[in-house]
């Protein structure tokens, strides 16, 4: 079974995404900060990470970074996700390991097909 951690502060949005990635083959983990997202990712050792930029007690960069260089830990695949659109923040986000990044204005099916696409 696949597993999928999200990690975004937004309620709505963690709900939105659990909803259309849920499935008998699919175990959904969430947090809503950076802190616990590390030690969620450490505990759980999920296939793919939905993670949001701008997170309570560490941003998305720098789990990312983290993540990446955690020899237990780099090969969970990245997809940073943010309401910023600008350059600088995408070529951070990919700088900083992230497999894809999506702003969070895109419609939602194709963040579930991005993640879908990204599974084992």
């Amino acid at each position: 079974m696949a597993k999928v951690l999200i990690v975004d502060d937004s309620p709505t949005i963690v709900a939105l995404l659990k909803k259309g990635l849920e499935s008998d083959k699919c175990k959904i983990i969430t947090s809503d900060n950076g802190i616990d997202a590390l030690t969620l990712a450490r505990k759980e050792m999920p296939d793919l990470m939905l993670l949001d930029l701008m997170l309570p007690k560490m941003d998305g960069f720098h789990v990312c970074t983290m993540i990446k260089k955690d020899e237990k830990l780099k090969q969970i695949k990245v997809i940073m996700l943010t309401g910023r659109q600008d350059s600088d923040s995408k070529n951070l986000g990919l700088e900083c390991g992230a497999d894809k990044f999506i702003t969070k204005d895109t419609d939602p099916l194709k963040i579930i097909e991005a993640a879908n696409s990204m599974l084992p």
